[in-house]
């Protein structure tokens, strides 16, 4: 009877030890998995994080460093669980992303600016209608041997404001330095002055 006892604890002992042993290599074959993958997909990734150079964002190497310093066995730690190594898996793949968006917002933001020397300007659909006509208007009449009688003129007092308002932008786009006029609210005030002195009358004088 002794030795049955002694054979079924050994036989549990044997069993317990082999769940143990499973268990383990189980898990460090998961941190192994979990290292190759990391490395591809950041060999994967290093195009577009890289800086110049093809060196690394010291963000992207301190975290690097912490997951490798997560799947290495350690001492005080009693079991091989993966899940420090999460963690700092989890802060890399924050701090790789967060690296791709810096990179790409430089290089987009310097694609976006303009060659050195030139003024880039934003305006609507309706604005560069606007400046369009406006310009091509002023071209005909600054010229000597235009001749023609054609008169063309807003329709209203919101279709000219427009036209006042994208002339403005225009004259604020012009460095300061090369500006022919220093106060550009005086231009602005004078255009809209024909504004307010024409659609402000009334429909008498309108008609004269």
């Amino acid at each position: 009877m002794d030795i049955l006892l002694v054979l079924c604890g050994l036989v549990v002992a044997l069993v317990v030890a082999g769940w143990s042993c499973a268990r383990s290599y189980f898990e460090k074959g998961r941190l192994r998995g979990g290292e190759e993958a990391t490395r591809e997909i950041l060999r994967g990734l290093s195009f577009h994080y890289e800086l110049e150079g093809r060196t690394a964002p010291e963000s992207v190497v301190r975290a690097l460093k912490a997951v490798k310093a997560a799947s290495r066995p350690h001492r005080k730690r009693r079991s091989s669980s993966p899940e420090p190594y999460h963690v700092h898996l989890c802060n890399l793949g924050y701090t790789v992303g967060e690296a791709c968006w810096l990179k790409g917002h430089g290089a987009g933001a310097r694609r976006k600016a303009p060659a050195d020397g030139k003024i880039r300007l934003d305006l609507s659909l309706n604005e560069l209608l606007q400046l369009g006509w406006l310009a091509h208007h002023g071209f005909q009449h600054m010229m000597p041997n235009y001749r023609s009688f054609e008169i063309y003129r807003f329709s209203d007092s919101e279709e000219a404001e427009e036209g006042a308002k994208a002339v403005s932008k225009i004259e604020c786009a012009i460095p300061e330095k090369n500006r022919p006029f220093a106060d550009l609210t005086v231009q602005f005030r004078k255009r809209q002055k024909l504004v307010d002195d024409w659609w402000q009358v009334t429909p008498s004088q309108l008609t004269a």
